[in-house]
């Protein structure tokens, strides 16, 4: 079964248990003659595979009247995956999604790491810093790095804490991420498992 998460910058596959990457820029979908399931954000993507019939877009087998209209598929896909936990899928943003007893309670959106460093860097060239994930979240930092380090980690994690739920960590920065949530749970294939399960559900 060939697998794929479209983005923004890649398609991600997963090919039984091998898993790789393809940029939205270079590679061309018609290339592969095998049934593709898939899932896309990416709307110029999306129109491109309209028409190549072995490409099976599996977001019109969800049941998209639990979520709200404008909520991407990837983050529906994630929150099928589970039961009762928070969900935050580090990628080029950060979404970070609610879900108790089966029911998605809500969820926002917060800008992905390099977006955020480079908005700092962006502001003045004094701020140009990666953050420090090594940071002790407890202590109000007297350095620059630290300081935006803390200004970005601090509220992130504090809102996510506020929710008192097991934490499933996915996405490519997701072990970045656990530095600050460490009794969370790492799940590279969140969606991919959710994924597996709506085809044989559906009977794709």
């Amino acid at each position: 079964m060939l697998l794929c998460d479209i983005g923004n910058t890649s398609y991600h596959f997963l090919d039984g248990e091998r898993d790789f990457k393809e940029s939205v820029t270079s590679f061309n979908p018609a290339t592969i003659t095998q049934k593709v399931y898939f899932i896309s954000v990416n709307q110029n993507i999306q129109k491109k595979l309209q028409n190549l019939e072995n490409w099976i877009d599996l977001s019109v087998y969800v049941c998209k009247e639990k979520y709200y209209e404008t909520m991407g598929i990837d983050r529906i896909m994630a929150v099928e995956a589970v039961d009762n936990g928070i969900i935050i899928d580090a990628g080029s943003a950060i979404t970070v999604d609610v879900v108790k007893k089966g029911k998605f309670e809500g969820g926002f959106i917060y800008p992905g790491i390099k977006a955020m460093e480079k908005t700092y860097k962006n502001i003045s060239p004094a701020l140009d810093y990666s953050f420090n994930f090594e940071l002790n979240l407890d202590k109000i930092p007297k350095n620059s790095q630290d300081a935006i380090s803390y200004g970005y980690l601090k509220t992130l994690q504090c809102e996510v804490l506020s929710h008192d739920l097991p934490i499933i960590l996915t996405g490519g920065d997701a072990k970045r991420l656990i530095k600050i949530f460490p009794k969370a749970e790492i799940k590279m294939d969140l969606i991919f498992t959710s994924m597996k399960e709506l085809v044989k559900s559906s009977a794709v």
